[in-house]
């Protein structure tokens, strides 16, 4: 009996294909035998469970009603507001004319020096020889170059003149030598430092002065405030580096104009320019802004100033088809109370950053502060339904609250806003109003 229930499950097995699966074989028999003469009827087409996905394209209407409420705030001031889809023309439109757009004036800096000098351009500190025992130290312009090497958090691998003097030090002992007279040069820029449509009262508790070498943006070592001249302060601290490296340096440290094909001793690079764009815009940062405006100046113009830099922007905006006939602008921060722009460009330059055609640029949007996460963000959209779906830089100045970025509504479109309003009154009143109405359009069923 045992024998014949072996043999009959054998059987059964080898039929419905279980032989063939249980060892391995690459052409299994079918399950179930066909009957001979069926033929199965044809497969009925399936009938759609969902609704067809609606337009990409937001309308005006739904648009409007859902920024309604939130337009009534008496905070907001003078208010220029656009809307728009990621592709396409404005589908709102509120207010006429150019605004004082304060620092959402970055995004057309950052987009132009990322179309002029490209996201992989780096900025070098170097140190090259001169006659005699004189080493100098070159400004490169790099913006974010640090006094100190730091080893951990997300700017680890920024360019420093602690490393800087330590790559100096190296060279000079392998080649014998103890002692050097040390100067600086920061010829890379020219015209002044200050920006001349800025008021008085910016320096130093606002900016720093703009040149090609600094360390730490300018600010001072003591950890407060500004130091009044940035290339000076950083060449003393370079030489306090050497000297703890065994190299000895003159007292006196001046300025000179290195040689063009000077030897070079050592140098360090900036992270490249797509990162300090990212920077820039997430924590709105004054002096990088001007920095970047220089390099753009210098590249178009052939000048790294706050005149070429602004003719530099509009020359590079203008060739990616931006009109800025009926803009003013002195300078790349926004600083200048003199800025006009409007609203409308500052969503142009959105959509550019972010379509496939542009990915040069695409730094601008994910340099965007994240509502109530990071950067000028980080504190602001309270409970509102914007926290972590708006994007937006933000803008700040005496009368003016702006704010422009990208979100997605309800529907899971992306939407590009600029809300700039002027003459507001109260800072933190104005900048909750704007906040109300970016999440207007997280929330919108647009």
């Amino acid at each position: 009996m045992l024998v014949l229930a072996l043999a009959g499950g054998a059987a059964a097995a080898y039929e419905t294909g279980r032989l063939h699966y249980w060892f391995g074989s690459d052409v299994p028999s079918p399950l179930v035998a066909p009957v001979p003469g069926f033929t199965a009827p044809p497969a009925p087409t399936p009938r759609p469970i969902a609704r067809s996905a609606s337009s990409p394209r937001p309308t005006a209407g739904a648009v409007r009603r859902a920024l309604a409420p939130a337009l009534q705030d008496p905070h907001l001031g003078s208010l220029r507001a656009v809307v728009a889809p990621l592709v396409g023309p404005p589908v709102y439109d509120v207010g006429r004319g150019v605004s004082m757009p304060a620092s959402t004036l970055k995004l057309l800096t950052s987009a132009a020096a990322l179309e002029a000098l490209g996201p992989d351009r780096r900025f070098e500190t170097r140190v090259v020889a001169a006659r005699g025992k004189r080493i100098v130290l070159v400004g490169g312009g790099d913006p974010l170059l640090a006094s100190t090497q730091r080893t951990t958090g997300p700017a680890h691998g920024d360019a420093s003149l602690q490393t800087l003097a330590r790559l100096t030090a190296r060279d000079l002992h392998a080649r014998g030598r103890r002692s050097v007279r040390l100067s600086y040069d920061t010829s890379l820029f020219s015209g002044p430092r200050v920006d001349p449509h800025w008021p008085k009262t910016y320096l130093p508790d606002v900016v720093s002065p703009i040149t090609a070498l600094w360390a730490d943006e300018g600010r001072s070592p003591a950890g407060y405030g500004r130091v009044p001249d940035p290339p000076a302060t950083a060449a003393a601290l370079f030489a306090t580096y050497l000297r703890k490296d065994g190299i000895r340096v003159q007292p006196t440290i001046g300025q000179e104009h290195a040689r063009p094909h000077a030897r070079e001793l050592a140098h360090v690079s900036s992270r490249p320019l797509a990162d300090i764009v990212e920077h820039v815009l997430q924590v709105s940062d004054n002096e990088g802004a001007e920095v970047l405006a220089h390099h753009v100046g210098l590249e178009v113009e052939g000048e790294g100033s706050y005149a070429a830099g602004v003719r530099g922007t509009v020359a590079t905006l203008t060739g990616l088809g931006l009109d800025l006939r009926r803009a003013t602008l002195q300078d790349g921060s926004g600083l200048s109370r003199h800025d006009r722009l409007d609203a409308e460009t500052l969503v142009r330059v959105l959509q550019l950053a972010a379509s496939p055609e542009h990915p040069e640029l695409r730094s601008v949007i994910t340099g965007l502060p994240v509502a109530a996460y990071d950067g000028s963000l980080a504190d602001r959209f309270g409970h509102d339904s914007g926290r972590g779906v708006v994007r937006a830089k933000t803008g700040t100045l005496r009368g003016t609250s702006a704010l422009a970025g990208l979100t997605t509504d309800a529907r899971g479109r992306v939407l590009v806003f600029a809300f700039v309003g002027n003459h507001v009154g109260n800072t933190l009143d104005a900048e909750a109003a704007l906040d109300r109405l970016a999440s207007a359009l997280a929330s919108c069923r647009c």
